[in-house]
């Protein structure tokens, strides 16, 4: 799991093939995330399952840093950014959106939650303007959110409205993931696997008291099943996937990096479609071709003239 590090802005056209691959890698993670977690969820509580997550993803990446010969910072400052980011990045929307698909419908939820990338880029503009943005980078996200309502299907629209208070929490978990990768970039300059682990282990740390309180999980009667969708979820698409989500941080921005939100959706559907049966309509082509092109436009930078 050791990822070299690469600096943005900088990168050739080799190293820029690089990045966008593993782009495509961590939006594959963390699209394959729903199948795991639908499966999961079946026997165990969301809280204690999103507890367990970082735990265990924290607890791989701590054993790979210690393969390695490294260390965590042990410096006060640093872990207290590791905490804000786990606030951002896990603890917040893991338990927002867990508590609201109770009665938010699948499409719907995963529509709102594909709204991070215009989030990012509403923050970025209007208040940190820590990266340059242009009416491509514009027209990406809109035509890529427009490709993730097509990709899940135009009526899951039809579901936007109707339980305000759960929707709200989905998206303000939303606007938490937009904050995390912008405030992920204060961790420039340490291994990407610094702040995968630190945060994710914070995480644990404020999720499991809550877990042993309120599902008192020794009384559980988890399946293989469910079991076995928890240590996939939280190996491939928790600790594998947070140390390349804090690599392209770096390497491609905090905006395109959360372009995987809609790269992540038609993953989704089709992992969703080889594991759980599920149909694919024929809109889904088209959905996944707009998406591309948008975060495409999001991602690739412009040809400088000589």
């Amino acid at each position: 799991m050791t990822i070299p590090s690469a600096s943005a802005g900088s990168a050739s056209r080799p190293d820029l093939c690089v990045e966008l691959a593993l782009l495509l890698a961590l939006a594959t993670l963390w699209g394959a995330s729903y199948s795991f977690i639908r499966i999961g969820v079946e026997t165990i509580p969301p809280l204690t399952f999103i507890a367990g997550r970082t735990l265990i993803a924290g607890t791989v990446l701590l054993a790979v840093i210690h393969w390695r010969g490294l260390s965590l910072p042990r410096e006060r400052a640093v872990w207290s950014r590791f905490l804000v980011q786990a606030c951002l990045n896990s603890v917040l929307p893991f338990t927002l959106i867990a508590w609201a698909e109770r009665t938010v419908e699948a499409g719907t939820a995963a529509i709102l939650n594909a709204t991070t990338p215009i989030f990012a880029f509403l923050i970025t503009l209007l208040l940190t303007r820590h990266e340059a943005l242009c009416l491509r980078k514009t027209v990406g996200v809109l035509v890529g959110l427009g490709g993730t309502i097509l990709v899940i299907g135009v009526g899951a629209v039809d579901g936007i409205g109707r339980d305000l208070l759960a929707q709200g929490a989905i998206v303000f978990a939303t606007l938490c993931y937009a904050g995390a990768a912008i405030f992920g970039r204060v961790f420039k300059g340490l291994d990407p696997i610094m702040p995968a682990a630190g945060s994710l282990m914070c995480g644990a740390v404020l999720l499991l008291p809550v877990s042993l309180a309120v599902d008192r999980p020794w009384t559980l009667m988890p399946s293989w099943e469910s079991l076995l969708a928890l240590v996939s979820l939280s190996v491939f698409s928790t600790a594998l996937a947070f140390v390349l989500y804090f690599r392209l941080v770096h390497t491609l921005g905090a905006v395109p990096t959360t372009g995987q939100a809609y790269l992540r959706v038609p993953i989704g559907v089709g992992v969703g479609a080889l594991m759980l049966g599920e149909t694919l309509e024929p809109t889904i082509l088209a959905g996944c071709a707009l998406v591309v092109f948008g975060v495409a436009a999001m991602t690739i930078p412009a040809r400088r003239r000589s």
